[in-house]
């Protein structure tokens, strides 16, 4: 199982340099939504036509995409976890870090889910509403979590002042939110949308990442640093529209890189599993059936989360 502790300044070195999506907001706003559509049309990331081709909508909220009821496969093959650890060039193989990918046939119900990360401006507005605690961490209560991965003087860089978040980075994904804060930011907008938000199951979650023939990767098969945001090479987050060639077949964004995220599945005693990997992981941990798990309180710079959401109303 991953510790968030022994890779962040190795990984860098093993991907390699990749080139840089536009800089400003809106630029990158209007090269990922050219190159959605031109995926769309062109059947996606290596699916069938008709897996992204399909038109359906979320009617509570536009900025959730529709998933199909249906089967797929999840987890991993003892050939794609070699993969994985020749990616990572044997460092995580002592670990095992992959071994916990169980192959399978798995089926969802039709749902919604977010097509990007929750940002930090997205989480200003529940928090302003509710009064909730902002997202920060003083350095004893760092230290008494366990798995450290950076020193508390990288953590400061993300935490949030007088109410709000870091200069510049509306966009990037809100960390430093516990499990019971990102449930409650999904009931906060189900409640604004008349709509019943909550956090993906990790099935959910996969399925959306991979589509139905289980892939790699959540473009296709190989592995292609410059799709995402992973292996330091940033050194933080990112804008969440940044690589939009990384999109997965139902057309979501970061489904690999820049954070991990909360999903409402349980690991082991008082944990969640995370799916997704971190701006400073291995790509071997970037693949679409990754998991591990963490308990429920963690705070951390590595961990986001996105909402799901049933595909209709209960009645």
């Amino acid at each position: 199982m991953p510790h968030f502790d022994s890779h962040s300044n190795r990984s860098g070195k093993v991907l390699s340099r990749a080139l840089r999506a536009p800089n400003t907001v809106t630029q990158r706003r209007k090269f990922s939504a050219v190159f959605l559509i031109v995926a769309v049309l062109c059947g996606g990331s290596g699916q069938e036509p008709n897996e992204t081709a399909r038109v359906e909508k979320c009617p509570q909220n536009s900025g959730q995409v529709y998933v199909p009821a249906g089967e797929f496969t999840m987890g991993s093959t003892a050939a794609e976890r070699e993969y994985a650890y020749a990616l990572d060039k044997n460092v995580t193989r002592p670990y095992g870090w992959y071994e916990k990918e169980v192959r399978k046939t798995s089926r969802t119900a039709p749902f919604c889910i977010d097509r990007f990360p929750v940002t930090n401006a997205q989480y200003k507005s529940f928090l302003e509403e509710t009064r909730r605690p902002e997202p920060t961490i003083s350095s004893a209560a760092y230290q008494q979590q366990g798995f450290l991965v950076h020193p508390y003087s990288k953590v400061e860089g993300f935490l949030w002042r007088g109410g709000s978040f870091p200069r510049e980075t509306d966009d990037y994904p809100v960390v430093l939110v516990t499990f019971d804060d990102a449930q409650a930011y999904c009931a906060w907008k189900g409640k604004k949308a008349g709509h019943l938000y909550r956090l993906p199951t990790e099935e959910e979650w996969e399925k959306s990442a991979r589509g139905t023939a289980g892939q790699i990767f959540p473009w296709g098969n190989q592995w292609q640093p410059e799709y995402l945001n992973s292996g330091d090479r940033f050194g933080y987050t990112t804008a969440v529209d940044r690589f939009p060639r990384g999109i997965s077949p139902y057309g979501l964004f970061d489904m690999a890189g820049n954070v991990f995220e909360w999903t409402s599945t349980p690991w082991e005693k008082n944990k969640a599993v995370l799916k997704s990997c971190s701006w400073d992981d291995f790509p071997g941990a970037c693949r679409t059936a990754m998991r591990h798990g963490r308990p429920v309180q963690s705070k951390h710079i590595l961990i986001g989360f996105r909402c799901a959401s049933d595909a209709h109303p209960r009645r």
